[in-house]
């Protein structure tokens, strides 16, 4: 195995800074698929670097070796074995954070429907809570919900209640909780790719302010809206950690975003060659470093000579 299957664990290192700030140069949208693609991306091909590392020592099994017919020793130096025990620990917890992470939202997500179902009145996708404490969520499962309690609604005039609803249903019709699901496994593969996970959050935010904005007509309005609802809005809420909120965020450089003018974004050249650049170059070493394992197989199987 050659030392290309060690790049793709080192690149998110590099990769994840230029998408954070990448991000902030591009529009809300273009923002959450970056980051969570990247993210992706970036978890895939350290994933499958650990499993390459991982094979290469198990091949050096008397049983693995049986399997897959080996006649001869693979190919290896004095590092082989010493990584292949290591990636397959790392892969081992890998899986467990994967399995973790998935358990934890479906059970939050489940309790928290629940929740609003019980304690509130449902009329289409909104399920308003009689509580005094202001406090507004998009909700996913099959379907959406929005979930809103009296004491925000009392908190809003008739336009800015508009924009909150609208805001918490752009979470919902842009599937925003995937982009964050995406991010959380991604995260499990990588801990680098952690630091997406609060700009990928705003950008979220950010998306759903501009479809309300759009929604509505007024992009001050829409301002004025999601400053109230934030200052209305409880310090700790109990809402639940898959839920999208309004008041979520860094509330005053939304609200500065709604203000400006808008204009067309303008994404730096270097920052989006370097991304692109460690991207290819992660999955390149990865792909490289599985046509020489399968190299190295053939090899052992007597296929090839010299």
């Amino acid at each position: 195995m050659n030392y290309a299957v060690w790049l793709p664990l080192v690149v998110p290192l590099l990769a994840a800074p230029a998408a954070r700030r990448l991000a902030e140069a591009v529009a809300p949208r273009v923002a959450a698929w970056l980051l969570a693609g990247s993210a992706v991306a970036l978890a895939a091909c350290s994933t499958a670097a650990l499993a390459l590392l991982a094979g290469a020592g198990a091949l050096r099994l008397p049983p693995v070796a049986a399997l897959g017919h080996l006649v001869l020793p693979v190919v290896g130096d004095g590092v082989t074995v010493p990584a292949a025990c290591v990636a397959a620990g790392l892969l081992g917890a890998v899986g467990a954070a994967l399995a973790r992470t998935y358990r934890q939202r479906v059970r939050i997500t489940l309790r928290a429907r629940y929740a609003a179902d019980a304690a509130g009145s449902t009329g289409g996708d909104l399920t308003v809570l009689d509580d005094d404490g202001p406090d507004a969520y998009a909700l996913p499962g099959r379907p959406g919900r929005v979930v809103v309690t009296t004491g925000m609604l009392r908190a809003l005039d008739p336009a800015e209640r508009e924009v909150l609803l609208a805001h918490e249903r752009a979470h919902l019709a842009g599937r925003h909780h995937h982009f964050l699901t995406a991010l959380a496994f991604a995260a499990a593969c990588h801990p680098a790719l952690r630091m997406l996970r609060a700009p990928l959050s705003y950008a979220l935010e950010r998306w759903a302010d501009e479809s309300a904005a759009a929604a509505v007509g007024d992009r001050r309005v829409a301002a004025r809206a999601i400053g109230r609802a934030a200052l209305a809005a409880r310090p700790a809420a109990a809402r639940p950690r898959t839920a999208l909120a309004a008041t979520a965020g860094p509330v005053p450089r939304r609200v500065a975003a709604l203000l400006a003018h808008p204009r067309a974004p303008r994404a730096p050249k270097t920052v989006a060659t370097a991304l692109a650049a460690c991207l290819a170059l992660s999955a390149a070493c990865a792909v490289e470093a599985a046509h020489d394992l399968h190299g190295s197989i053939e090899v052992a199987q007597g296929e090839h000579t010299g």
